[in-house]
């Protein structure tokens, strides 16, 4: 698929990973809808992108009306959707166990709804849609992208809810890449490891610079546009189905 046909549907686009792919899209010269709760930044680049090139939809990921409803609204401005890229997400942190109390079972729940459930929320709605596609000259109707994360493989003290969310990104991405393979539909989705976003930028710099030197090369933090860059060549790329791509410069997490 070329980027510049691209009609996306962009979790999480207001800021971060999100953002940064929906300012790559629109400076291909394709369309992207923010489904965010961000409706003060996801104005501001609106304005700057161009509203031709950009709307918003107020989106709770985990409600189910409320997605059918923005990705119906979406067909309709845009004549069409061929690409999701679920970005949203929470990584709030807590131990199993901490000071003799359990976690409360609704912060464990609540990373699981949004990561997790709010990634296949938008896949099954977006992907009934791009079913009535009609097909490139290789047969294919639209492309899905989730984001897991290296904690999907080696998570860290304190990450039992996010790594097992991100975890069931990574496990869904097969099953649900076999069943839409008959549509033409490609399903992946991109383990970022460190990476230079709103999360991580509330960090003393200390901290950052630690956490930089960790990364074995380049020993940096990963950069937002270059989440962008996979997500393109994802698209472009019709022989990339049914992956997890590392996107991590070759960090292996340490227990803590």
């Amino acid at each position: 698929m070329e980027f510049s046909q691209v009609k996306a549907v962009v979790t999480g686009g207001a800021s971060g990973l999100g953002e940064a792919t929906v300012r790559r899209i629109a400076k291909s010269g394709g369309k992207a809808a923010i489904f965010d709760l961000n409706a003060e930044r996801a104005k501001v680049l609106i304005e700057e992108l161009g509203e031709g090139s950009v709307i918003y939809k107020e989106t709770d990921v985990t409600n189910a009306s409320q997605v059918e409803q923005n990705i119906n609204d979406t067909l309709e401005q845009f004549g069409g959707i061929n690409l999701v890229v679920n970005c949203a997400g929470i990584g709030t942190p807590g131990k199993v166990v901490s000071k003799g109390e359990p976690i409360a079972l609704d912060q464990f729940e609540k990373v699981i709804k949004v990561n997790l459930v709010g990634s296949f929320n938008v896949i099954r709605v977006a992907a009934a849609a791009m079913q009535k596609n009609e097909p490139t000259e290789d047969g294919e109707r639209g492309v899905i992208i989730s984001t897991a994360s290296v904690a999907a493989y080696e998570g860290q003290i304190g990450q039992a809810a996010y790594s097992a969310s991100k975890g069931g990104v990574v496990a869904m991405t097969l099953p649900i890449a076999r069943e839409l393979a008959r549509d033409g539909i490609r399903v992946m989705a991109i383990a970022p490891g460190l990476m230079e976003t709103p999360m991580v930028e509330g960090l003393p710099d200390a901290a950052i610079a630690s956490l930089s030197a960790a990364v074995p090369f380049p020993a940096r933090l990963g950069k937002p546009t270059e989440f962008a860059h996979l997500v393109e060549s994802i698209t472009t790329n019709s022989m990339l189905n049914g992956e997890t791509i590392r996107l991590d410069g070759a960090i292996r997490m340490q227990p803590k």
